[in-house]
Formats: structure tokens, C-alpha cells, sequence
């Protein structure tokens, strides 16, 4: 398979229901096909694919990897990421806060990556680096205090380096390149732009080096190179936009470190202006996104600080008066405005121009995963929706 794009474009899978391997199969089989008929018709289709921990196992069973591998070349396609951040059921039911369950801290969430690094391994075309995204560590409202807070970034740094170790033995055998994309979001334990280096500066580099270096006989500085290697960012444009954070400022941060973005995430955020006389109207059009399914973190910007309000109900109870709002809300990125309310469409464009100039990362993946709980009038039929979005993201990269 000759793949000659600059840039590896995709979707999440996980937009298509499916905890188990026979429906997400049937879902790729399904939508696959004709997505890559609107928007790569000639050319070869990278995946973004979404395995939930049921789904991976069973990928192990039988001939069920050999026959998806089959597919894949029948169809032109090919895996080059993976959303590794959902580890169970991500549609009809409550998932909110238990997204990030299991977290960093246990064993479960470790022994799901490693099977999903090596799963990605066997599938990825050569010369192509394949990448997994994941949770940023816990959620931050399961932790009482600083010093378990402190634990928890420290148990799950350590068990990142298994991660380092194993994709470090991966590279070494196969050839293949991988790499582990951290995915900072609100109230999770990391955050921001700031929060991940000081997860990545201060507790994973001493512990890898401490960890990795009789294991890998290598002295300090060839460790923390190797960390930095293969563990990334994810940049979730819509999640820094909650932060108010603009992408220069994120990838210049990084550069300076030594450490990659494995992963762009092109996804939009809720704005929500307030402009004065249209106040009852924006709060009828806010409400129409009042769902139970995800938690909708609404952020503001109060001087230098970001106030995070722990789910959207909490903000549509008060109605308190604001200026501006931003709520984690993945809408379609080819609208800037809807109804009486706006995207942060704007920090897609600022990220797409930044990547004209910059060798940042060649991986970007449509994250627009809610539009099962859109209100009615953004919805329309799934293939056409989502061949709408890579055709827009497409032409502005172009």
C-alpha cells in the first residue's frame, strides 16, 4: 500500500455505536466504504478506529484479525490511530465522568493499551507511525486532596513507562513506530497545556529515568529521549479551546521541551456570546444541548483564570450573568454559527494555519462523536455528515 499524503486524515470511529467486535466490524463495513468513496476515492483510507476494551479482546479470537487485515487491504484502507481513551460502553448509556474508568492508576487500563499498541502494530502499513490516544491520566473530582492527586500522576507515570518499554521493544522488532498521545481535557488530572508539562517535565521524566534505565541500560539523557519519543500530546483543539489556550502558544511550549504532538484532534467547542437584549434567547438555544449521556464541562474566563462549572445543568439552573461561555461539546467543525450560538470553529482555523508553517504532527482525526445527542436541527444523515467534515477540513488545509 503506497500512501503519499502529507497528511494521514481521518475520523473517530467512535462516533458509531459498538462495545462488541461484531458491531464495530459491521459498523466499519457499513460506513467505511462509502465515507471513503466522498472524500479518497483513489487514494488509500486511513482509520481512525475505536476499539472498546470487549472489542480488542475479541479482535484476539480466532481468525478475527487476519479477516479485519483482509478487509483493510480488499478495501484500500488502513489503520494508522486509535482512540484508546474510552475504555467501555461510549453510547446508549450515562457515560459522563466514567469515561476515564478505568483510569492510569490500575492495572486494567495499562494491560488494554499494551493489547491496543500491539493490535496497532500488526496493522499498520510500513513507513507509516501509527499513535493512541488516551486519558489524561484520571478525572479530577475522584481525588480529595493534593497528596492523592500527587499519587495518582505518579502511579500512572510509572505505568507509562511500560508503555515506553513496550513500544521501545515494538520499534526495535517491527520497525514500526509508535507513539502514546496524552489527552488533556477539562477536569481531567491534566488539563492544559500547562498541567501536561508539569505532569511530563516533573514526575514522568525522574520516574522513567528511575524506572527504565537499569531496564534498558541507558544512561539518563538517552531515557529521557526515549520518553519523549513515545509519549505525545494529543491536541484536541475543542478541549484547548475550553482552556482558552491558543495553538501556538501550546506547540511552541512543547517545541521548546523536546516534546511531540502525536495526534491533532480536529473538534469543535460550544461558544456561547452573550450579547445584551438576546439574553433569553441564548439560553433557549443552550438548553436544546442539555443531555445526560457526556459530561459538557462549561469553562469562563474571569481575568487570568479559567473557571470550570462541572457540567452544562449546573450552568442552565443559575443563569447567572456572563460574557462569554465555552462547553465541552463536540458540534460539527464546518459551522461557526448555529441557531444563537457559536463553535470554536475559529481555533480550528488558527491551528490549520499554524500547520502550514509548522511541522507539528501529520496525524488528524475528526473528533465530532455527539451527533446522536444533537438537537434536530444539526442532524442529517451520518456518511454525508461526516464526508462533510474531511471535505471541509481538507479544503482548508489545501
Amino acid at each position: 500500500m503506497l500512501i503519499k499524503d502529507k497528511y494521514h486524515i481521518t475520523y473517530c470511529s467512535n462516533i458509531h455505536p459498538g462495545e462488541d467486535w461484531e458491531t464495530t466490524f459491521s459498523n466499519i463495513k457499513k460506513y467505511i466504504p462509502k465515507i471513503k468513496k466522498e472524500v479518497s476515492d483513489s487514494s488509500p483510507f486511513g482509520i481512525g478506529l475505536r476499539l472498546s476494551n470487549n472489542a480488542s479482546e475479541a479482535l484476539e479470537v480466532g481468525d478475527n484479525l487476519s479477516d479485519f487485515k483482509k478487509w483493510l487491504l480488499d478495501n484500500d484502507c488502513y489503520v494508522f490511530t486509535m482512540n484508546g481513551f474510552p475504555y467501555g460502553n461510549f453510547h446508549n448509556t450515562i457515560v459522563k465522568e466514567q469515561v476515564h474508568a478505568p483510569d492510569w492508576t490500575t492495572k486494567e487500563r495499562l494491560v488494554y493499551t499494551k493489547r491496543l499498541f500491539t493490535q496497532l502494530d500488526s496493522m499498520l502499513p510500513h513507513g507509516v507511525s501509527g499513535g493512541i490516544s488516551t486519558s489524561p491520566i484520571s478525572y479530577k473530582h475522584w481525588f480529595s486532596s493534593k497528596d492523592a492527586v500527587s499519587n495518582a500522576l505518579k502511579k500512572g507515570a510509572e505505568q507509562l513507562c511500560e508503555i515506553v518499554e513496550q513500544l521501545y521493544n515494538i520499534e526495535n522488532t517491527s520497525g514500526n513506530y509508535l507513539h502514546l498521545d496524552i489527552e488533556p481535557e477539562p477536569d481531567g488530572l491534566i488539563e492544559n497545556t500547562k498541567e501536561f508539562l508539569d505532569f511530563y517535565l516533573n514526575v514522568l521524566l525522574p520516574i522513567g529515568v528511575s524506572v527504565l534505565r537499569p531496564k534498558l541500560n541507558l544512561d539518563a539523557l538517552e531515557i529521557e529521549k526515549i520518553i519523549k519519543r513515545y509519549i505525545t500530546l494529543c491536541y484536541d483543539v475543542c478541549h484547548f479551546s475550553l482552556a482558552y489556550e491558543n495553538p501556538e502558544d501550546t506547540f511552541q511550549a512543547l517545541e521548546k521541551e523536546g516534546i511531540g504532538v502525536g495526534k491533532i484532534q480536529v473538534s469543535a467547542a460550544l461558544k456561547i456570546l452573550f450579547e445584551k437584549g438576546k439574553e433569553g434567547a441564548i439560553w433557549n438555544s443552550l438548553e436544546r444541548f442539555d443531555e445526560s449521556t457526556y459530561l459538557h464541562q462549561v469553562t469562563e474566563k474571569v481575568g487570568g483564570t479559567i473557571k470550570v462549572y462541572n457540567d452544562l445543568p449546573i450552568i442552565l439552573r443559575k443563569k447567572e450573568q456572563h460574557k462569554e461561555l465555552r462547553a465541552h461539546f463536540h458540534v460539527p467543525i464546518f459551522l461557526e454559527k448555529f441557531d444563537n450560538l457559536y463553535s470554536t470553529q475559529d481555533q480550528i482555523l488558527d491551528t490549520l494555519q499554524y500547520l502550514k508553517n509548522h511541522e507539528v504532527s501529520n496525524h488528524l482525526e475528526v473528533e465530532t462523536y455527539t451527533w446522536d445527542v444533537l438537537p434536530n436541527t444539526l442532524k442529517v444523515d451520518i456518511t454525508q455528515s461526516i464526508a462533510r467534515e474531511m471535505k471541509w477540513l481538507k479544503d482548508r488545509l489545501e
